[in-house]
């Protein structure tokens, strides 16, 4: 018997980390009962570890949803081009970043649905894992070489977090083999809010103008 008292997991998959078999664990059982209905005690036993050793990893079950999220921001990165295509607009990019996350979130509908849920029901769990999706996001802009840093990069972030908590609901309903019914969503959510960054371009530009106009004009320059 393990430390803790939790048996090896039968038929445990070679090369798994004790860190990748509480996530696995974590995601379905979340997935077949329910955020809510899941204890750390429940994931150590179905993952087959003592409870010590998945407590020294994962404290809370918010630390598990930010693994989780910290391991679709490495797949998707994974398949990020070194060489940026010049052709491409930004819109193109982030469209392609996103919907490479989408694709790896397909096996694991059921858990975020279950997430989604949760956090609803829960304002405080919404707050605890805010910071871990915002990172989320702020890498997804940087896979689409768009600046995450600054005001402007905050501003991007939870933009890109909107468009995907709203794109997200089409997601949970998409049973097309190739999710076109996600791509129109977020395509569609994306050229909106292009036309917004321009527009709050065009008028932040402007103003900069204007300002500097003043400043020339003025006695003491």
């Amino acid at each position: 018997m393990s430390e803790g008292g939790a048996e090896p997991a039968d038929g445990a998959p070679p090369g798994r980390t004790p860190g990748d078999r509480a996530l696995d664990a974590f995601l379905r059982l979340i997935a077949e009962k329910g955020f809510a209905a899941v204890a750390l005690r429940d994931v150590a036993q179905e993952s087959g570890l003592g409870f010590a050793e998945l407590y020294a990893l994962h404290s809370d079950k918010v630390s598990l949803v930010a693994a989780f999220m910290a391991r679709v921001d490495a797949e998707v990165l994974a398949g990020t081009p070194s060489v940026i295509d010049t052709e491409e607009t930004a819109r193109d990019r982030l469209f392609d970043v996103m919907m490479r996350r989408y694709d790896s979130l397909k096996p694991h509908r059921e858990a975020m649905r279950a997430l989604r849920i949760a956090a609803l029901r829960d304002p405080l769990l919404g707050l605890a894992i805010g910071p871990a999706l915002r990172r989320s996001m702020a890498a997804m802009l940087e896979a689409a070489s768009i600046p995450s840093d600054g005001l402007g990069g905050a501003l991007r972030q939870n933009g890109l977090l909107v468009i995907h908590q709203a794109v997200s609901r089409i997601f949970d309903k998409d049973e097309t083999d190739d999710l076109s019914k996600t791509m129109a969503s977020l395509d569609s959510r994306l050229k909106t809010a292009e036309k917004w960054s321009q527009l709050f371009d065009k008028y932040t530009i402007n103003k900069k103008h204007a300002a500097s106009a003043e400043a020339s004009d003025s006695p003491a320059a």
